[in-house]
């Protein structure tokens, strides 16, 4: 950690200890005695710049939150294999019971333009595979959509695949079916600090 880094994070630390902490310490203490119960799970993208906390300004234990890169959710595969989001999801709905999953995905996001352009050349070992699994859904729309819009609907594509992907675990099909569990997208515009929802077919600004 360079001098830089680390004093930024424990100055922050510092200012969370001081602030946050302290006014919200009562939650942090209930939290820690009865354990958590988030409302939402919510599947974003490891982008610095789309926190979903800081956009739904949650509190401490209402978001049980998966980031990857590009905020994809792979099809249900229990092979054995390691699967990070799966686990999350797992542990999410059959443990946590929340009520809701949300996929937010966000402008200008570098594993949709991966996806487009192909991976960075050094990073072939995880991203270019990871990314690959998106690469259909973009190309369809690559081939339907003015340059222009690319990015932002390639970004709602990849939020649909996986939703479309959530479908694919049972035990999320059968809660989605019984009424129990609600599934959403949305996508955050960085510069506008705008959320639109998935509408039917349509993503509108979310009044």
């Amino acid at each position: 950690m360079t001098d830089e880094s680390r004093d930024a994070l424990i100055s922050g630390y510092r200012r969370f200890r001081e602030g946050h902490w302290a006014e919200a310490r009562a939650e942090y203490e209930a939290l820690a005695e009865k354990g958590q119960k988030p409302h939402t799970l919510i599947v974003a993208c490891s982008d610095s710049r789309a926190d979903p906390a800081l956009i739904f300004d949650a509190a401490p234990g209402q978001l049980f939150v998966v980031r990857n890169v590009a905020n994809l959710v792979p099809p249900y595969e229990p092979d054995g294999h390691l699967h990070g989001v799966s686990a999350a999801l797992e542990f999410g709905v059959k443990v946590l019971n929340v009520s809701r999953i949300m996929v937010m995905g966000h402008a200008l996001c570098g594993g949709v333009n991966a996806m487009i352009h192909g991976a960075p050349a050094d990073c072939q070992d995880f991203v270019a595979p990871w990314v690959a699994q998106g690469r259909e859904a973009v190309r369809r729309v690559c081939e339907e959509c003015p340059p222009e819009d690319l990015m932002q609907k390639a970004e709602e594509a990849v939020v649909r695949l996986s939703l479309d992907n959530l479908r694919t675990f049972p035990w999320i099909a059968e809660r989605e079916a019984a009424g129990t569990l609600a599934l959403s997208g949305v996508h955050f515009g960085i510069a506008d600090g705008i959320l639109r929802s998935l509408r039917g077919a349509r993503f509108e600004v979310l009044d």
